[in-house]
């Protein structure tokens, strides 16, 4: 199975689309169901943690139902971090595409989002590797981790954030 530099790119602006403009639908059409989203933390040695199962992790949902549940928490006011919603802006570069098999490619990029709320300008930058496989004919994000190099926040941050 061969996944061309093209493809994948558009599928990553896809994704960055999708949560700008908050389509939350088609947002988890892009995750497969088993799929890992992991945003490690950075412990007191200033190194990424490296097992969610036994390390404080930023983020993590081991399969796609805990990004369901986030999204249902966002779309329903249940979450006051996401009350009033963030205006986004997500910008990629650095796309490589470092590796393919049958199973899938795996993939890493650089990323910046500004965000606005309560007439306030943040930024959060980092990188991210994904794994992803071709089910059903369409590319689908089996793992995600994300790197978040400003970890200096003053309020929570999202799955919209990054």
């Amino acid at each position: 199975m061969s996944f061309s530099y093209d493809e994948v790119r558009d599928f990553l602006y896809a994704e960055a689309r999708f949560l700008d403009d908050r389509d939350w639908d088609a947002w988890l059409e892009l995750y497969a169901k088993d799929a890992e989203f992991w945003m490690p933390s950075w412990d007191d040695d200033g190194q990424l943690t490296s097992d969610p199962q036994s390390e404080v992790s930023l983020i993590y949902y081991p399969r796609r139902d805990g990004l369901e549940d986030r999204i249902f928490r966002i779309r329903t006011e249940k979450s006051t971090s996401s009350t009033p919603d963030h205006r986004t802006g997500h910008n990629i570069t650095n796309i490589e595409l470092e590796s393919q098999d049958e199973a899938g490619c795996t993939v890493r990029f650089n990323w910046i989002t500004y965000t606005m709320r309560y007439k306030i300008v943040d930024q959060y930058f980092g990188t991210s590797v994904y794994r992803i496989a071709r089910e059903d004919g369409k590319l689908r994000i089996k793992k995600k981790k994300v790197i978040l190099k400003s970890d200096y926040i003053h309020h929570v941050i999202d799955v919209y954030h990054l």
